[in-house]
C-alpha cells in the first residue's frame, strides 16, 4: 500500500513538471491545455483505482469517511466549470467562424476591392462585439443594443443579426446567468488544507492521495477558467501548498507563471488567456486598422501586405479548427469521468 500511494505522488509530480516545463510561448495554448486535461484524467484514473482497492478501509474509518464525501462534493462543483468551460468552446468557435469571413472576404484568388474590405471590416465589428468582456455583455440584450448601435440600416437583416446573437448565447450558456466563475473556484477551493499528521496515521496514509487529487482538481479547474472565456472570471484564489508534497513546486511554479500572464499590459482585459484568443485579438486589429488605411485600387506594395495579414488569420483559422474539437471532447470526458468516479466511489462505500 505505501508503495501504491508513493508511486501515486510520483505520477502526479512527473505530470505537472512537464507541463511546467513548457516554453513561455505554448504556455495555456490549445495544446498545453489540453496536455494539463491529458494529465487530469490520468491522475483521476490512478486515485479511483486507489479509492477502489482500499474501499473496505475507507468505510471503517471515520476520517477517511469524511475526506473523501468532500472530495466528491468538489466533484459536483468541478462539474459546473466543466459546464461553463465547453460554453467557453463554443463561443471561440463563433469568434473562428468570423475570422473565416474575413478569409473569405480577402480571398487573394480574385480582385479585392472596397466591398470586400467592408464585408471583412463587418466580421470585425461583429468579433470586437463578441469578445468584449463578460462583464461587459451579461445579457444577449446588451449584446445586441451595441450591435445596433454601429448603424446598419437594414432594418430586417439588423433584426436578424441581434437574434441570432440572442439566439447563440442561450442555447450556449448551460450555467444560469448569475453563475459566477469566480465564485465556484472559491466554492472548490474552501476548506482545502494539507491533512494533518494524526489524520494521516489514522488513515494509512490514504489521507494523502485524496488531498492531493482534490488540490489537482482545483487546480486544473483554475486554469481552465484562465484560459477559456467564462462567465465573471476571476483568478484570485490563493494557492498554497506544504513544500513537502514533491508536486508543490511545479503547479506554484504553473500558478505563478499563469498569474504573470494575467498581468501583461495586453492581457489584461482579455476574455481568456488562451494563447488563440490572443492571436485573434492581434489579427483582428491588424486586419481592422489595414482596412482603415487602404486605398482603392491597391498599390502592389498594400496588396502584398494584405496577402501577408490574411496568411496570418489563416494561421490562426487552422489553429482553432485543429484543437477546438478534441479540446471540447476532453472537457466532455473530464466531466463524464467525474461523474462515473464518484457514481461509483458513492456505491461502493454504501451511501449510493
Amino acid at each position: 500500500m505505501e508503495q501504491e500511494l508513493d508511486l501515486f505522488q510520483k505520477h502526479v509530480t512527473e505530470r505537472f513538471l512537464e507541463l511546467s516545463s513548457v516554453e513561455s510561448g505554448e504556455l495555456l495554448s490549445l495544446s498545453w491545455v489540453r496536455k494539463l486535461l491529458d494529465s487530469f484524467l490520468c491522475c483521476q484514473e490512478e486515485f479511483r483505482v486507489i479509492l477502489h482497492n482500499h474501499r473496505a478501509q475507507v468505510m471503517k474509518h471515520p476520517p477517511l469517511d469524511r475526506m473523501v464525501g468532500e472530495f466528491f462534493e468538489r466533484n459536483v462543483k468541478a462539474l459546473d466549470v466543466c459546464n461553463a468551460i465547453r460554453d467557453g468552446v463554443e463561443q471561440i468557435r463563433q469568434w473562428q467562424k468570423l475570422l473565416e469571413i474575413v478569409l473569405c472576404a480577402l480571398d487573394q484568388k480574385r480582385s479585392i476591392g472596397e466591398g470586400q474590405f467592408r464585408r471583412a471590416k463587418k466580421a470585425l465589428v461583429d468579433l470586437a462585439i463578441g469578445m468584449l468582456d463578460d462583464k461587459d455583455t451579461s445579457s444577449s440584450g446588451s449584446i445586441a443594443h451595441r450591435n445596433r448601435s454601429f448603424g446598419r440600416n437594414n432594418a430586417s437583416k439588423d433584426h436578424h443579426h441581434n437574434n441570432s446573437f440572442g439566439h447563440f448565447r442561450s442555447l450556449s450558456w448551460s450555467v444560469s446567468r448569475n453563475w459566477s466563475a469566480a465564485r465556484q473556484l472559491q466554492a472548490l477551493g474552501n476548506n482545502l488544507s494539507p491533512p494533518k499528521a494524526t489524520d494521516i496515521v489514522a488513515t494509512n496514509g490514504l489521507a494523502l492521495p485524496i488531498f492531493t487529487m482534490s488540490y489537482v482538481m482545483v487546480f486544473v479547474m483554475w486554469a481552465l477558467v484562465a484560459a477559456i472565456p467564462c462567465q465573471d472570471r476571476g483568478l484570485g484564489l490563493h494557492f498554497s501548498v506544504p513544500k513537502q508534497f514533491s508536486w508543490a513546486a511545479p503547479v506554484v511554479a504553473l500558478h505563478e507563471r499563469i498569474m504573470e500572464e494575467s498581468k501583461k499590459r495586453e492581457r489584461k482585459n482579455t476574455c481568456g488567456l488562451l494563447k488563440e484568443i490572443h492571436q485573434i485579438e492581434k489579427c483582428a486589429r491588424v486586419i481592422n486598422d489595414l482596412a482603415d488605411s487602404v486605398q482603392f485600387p491597391l498599390s502592389e506594395e498594400k496588396g502584398e501586405e494584405v496577402r501577408q495579414r490574411v496568411q496570418d488569420v489563416s494561421k490562426v483559422c487552422e489553429a482553432l479548427k485543429d484543437g477546438l474539437d478534441p479540446l471540447e471532447r476532453q472537457v466532455r470526458e473530464v466531466f463524464h469521468r467525474i461523474v462515473r468516479s464518484r457514481t461509483e466511489g458513492l456505491d461502493s462505500h454504501g451511501r449510493g
